[in-house]
């Protein structure tokens, strides 16, 4: 007999050799009915591997990242075999499970794929599906394996190659195999619905050197309405994509003459931009921050002293040269080692720190054209950095501070819907990092602390740390229900030893500071488009570009008009007038366009009266009030909506 581990501490014995399915079944047959994948002992198995010694078992359905994830990776199975099928020159290199759905890159030889194509791909596949293939796993030798592919693909020779011999896997379903390392669910007819997204050109190995293949984007259900419902959302994504918002709104621009991923701000982006870091310089003023400015550039060797030129220096422009011999500097990728020298201006006691520095830096970093997109992905964004150098004693509560501070931020945005992700090192690949086991011990117990001290809901992964140090990053779900990583706090132990950082003790010895990395935005582009697409352009009203517009009903009461306008800027409210010779109907519906959180409208009764008809954006009329009563209600409406830092 063995002993199973149930996620809720339960444990019940089973005979050698039960499947996950069996365990699924013991538990309840119709949840037996919705399991599709399991995790043993912290690795992903088929609901038919048995299991053969004790442990913890995870079960999961399709309601579970967990349990996505393998269906949408056993999907990339199915649309390879129907690729294959329909394409008979078909080369298959990888095809993952991603956030939404799946895709498999392929090398179609002289073919294309365009999207007429599509709907014979998703026939196909259910086609596949319908036949209620069983996955079945089986391991291979490295020889076996080159041997299949051999002569027909070299681009699964390539990877095989690299594989170690006794860890090498195949999948077959029907008449299809495919090299993988696993996490299938249990059958293809579990899929019921396919939907073929796009194409896109993607470099063999992400090198631009190397051949383009065609990346098939697709995404499947267990049932019908859930495709229906996906793409409903999609559709909504649609109508939110802040590149489309962006221009509607007139904040933002790009340039092919300026260059790819290089954004242009526009008045009211910049003016939005503005009020963001005004928002955050005020609240870290309260917390004791100090500002700094450093330069777009440094020398080759400040990387080179901080790590990063060894680890992203291939992700980096190219270093520009002088015409001093040997002198050559780079576009500034991180802040941090700018800080560090910052700090070392000077000597500190232990009385002086915490020192916190903050800076909204521009950095820059050579992402492939490929992988741009609009404000998320871009290679010159600016990030809302800071860095805490404190004594250990301190770090406990220098790092509960800055999740304050990352809470006050989401709140005031409204950003409710967040869980927060420990990021650890991968002990299985120490290169990755720098530093001591040691240092790094002692920086992870510290998040873990903190984060379980501010009852924050939070999961643990692996091998998601910083080279530098390990994490809490921020996953915040937007309005569509799609989970972004905003905000990080990072502790490390390794940049003050690498730039020699130090301040003098109580003992009057020379010890080493502790650094705490933190960006509640993370980046100003990216944060603006994510909160773009969550709010659908309407933004809190304490953020908006303009608040209110004043709309005359003809040119007669043009006046009027601007005698409110003035009450209301002289209350600092944003606003402006459109008196332009166009009927009320015309400027509500462009003024709709625009968002503006508030129209008012003036007319005869109005200047008679000294009143103001109000409509508030989407449609609700808030009747005729004065002035006074106006501006006290969006001034509520701020506080409301604007939370106070303590």
């Amino acid at each position: 007999m063995i002993q199973i581990t149930l996620p809720d501490g339960s444990v019940r014995s089973f005979e050698k050799d039960v499947t996950p399915y069996e365990v699924a079944v013991d538990i309840s047959a119709g949840f037996a009915r919705n399991v599709i994948s399991a995790k043993f002992n912290d690795t992903v198995v088929e609901t038919t591997t048995p299991l053969t010694t004790d442990g913890s078992l995870t079960l999961y359905t399709f309601k579970d990242d967990a349990g996505k994830k393998a269906f949408w990776h056993s999907s990339a199975h199915v649309l390879a075999q129907a690729l294959e099928e329909l394409y008979p020159n078909v080369k298959l290199w990888v095809g993952p499970a991603i956030d939404n759905g799946f895709y498999y890159d392929v090398d179609l030889d002289e073919g294309s794929i365009s999207e007429k194509d599509f709907k014979s791909i998703e026939t196909k596949m259910i086609e596949i599906a319908r036949g209620k293939h069983d996955f079945k796993m089986r391991e291979v030798s490295k020889a076996e394996a080159l041997s299949y592919y051999k002569d027909k693909n070299d681009y699964k020779v390539d990877l095989i190659e690299n594989l170690e011999d006794g860890t090498i896997s195949f999948c077959d379903h029907s008449s299809f195999t495919d090299l993988c390392r696993g996490g299938h669910i249990p059958n293809t007819g579990i899929i019921k619905a396919v939907k073929i997204l796009s194409v896109a050109g993607a470099y063999y190995k992400g090198d631009e050197k190397n051949k383009q293949l065609t990346r098939v984007y697709g995404i499947s259900f267990p049932k019908q309405k859930e495709l229906t419902e996906y793409l409903e959302l999609l559709e909504e994504a649609k109508k939110r994509d802040h590149r489309k918002l962006g221009k509607e709104l007139e904040l933002f621009t790009f340039s092919q003459k300026v260059g790819q991923g290089l954004p242009l701000w526009l008045p009211k982006g910049a003016a939005l931009r503005e009020r963001l870091e005004n928002f955050l310089k005020a609240a870290q003023k309260k917390a004791g921050y100090e500002m700094v400015v450093t330069p777009h550039i440094g020398s080759k060797e400040l990387y080179v002293t901080s790590g990063h030129y060894a680890k992203y220096g291939a992700d980096s422009f190219q270093p520009i040269t002088t015409p001093s011999e040997g002198e050559e500097f780079l576009l500034k990728p991180m802040n941090c080692p700018h800080h560090c020298e910052i700090y070392n201006t000077k000597p500190f006691s232990y009385k002086e720190l915490p020192k916190r520095y903050a800076e909204f830096g521009t950095v820059y970093r050579y992402e492939q054209s490929g992988e741009l997109h609009g404000l998320t992905r871009v290679r010159g964004f600016t990030q809302d950095d800071a860095h805490i150098f404190c004594t250990p004693d301190q770090l406990d509560k220098e790092f509960k501070d800055v999740i304050d501070l990352v809470l006050y931020v989401f709140g005031s945005l409204g950003f409710e819907n967040f869980t927060a992700q420990v990021s650890l090192r991968d002990p299985e690949n120490p290169d990755k990092y720098i530093g001591s086991d040691e240092n790094w011990e002692k920086a992870e117990q510290a998040i873990l602390s903190a984060a379980k001290d501010k009852n924050l809901n939070f999961v643990v992964e692996t091998g998601e740390a910083a080279f530098y140090g390990p994490k809490l990053d921020f996953m915040v779900k937007d309005a569509l229900g799609r989970q972004w990583q905003l905000g990080t706090i990072q502790v490390d132990y390794n940049l003050p030893e690498r730039f020699d950082l130090s301040y003098k003790g109580s003992d009057n010895e020379m010890h080493r500071p502790v650094m705490i990395h933190r960006a509640p935005f993370g980046s100003m582009e990216r944060f603006i488009a994510i909160l773009l697409e969550h709010t659908g352009g309407n933004f809190p009203l304490w953020l908006m570009p303009e608040q209110v517009i004043v709309l005359s009903i003809s040119e007669k009461y043009e006046k009027y008009a601007e005698k409110v306008l003035i009450s209301l800027e002289n209350d600092e409210i944003r606003a402006l007038t459109d008196n332009r010779n166009e009927t009320v109907g015309k400027k509500i519906r462009e003024a709709e366009m625009q968002k503006f959180p508030y129209m008012i409208i003036v007319g005869e009764q109005e200047e008679k009266d000294n009143t103001i008809t109000v409509r508030e954006h989407g449609g609700e009329d808030l009747g005729t009030i004065t002035v006074e009563d106006f501006i006290k209600i969006v001034k509520d409406r701020i506080s409301k909506s604007l939370k106070t830092f303590k």
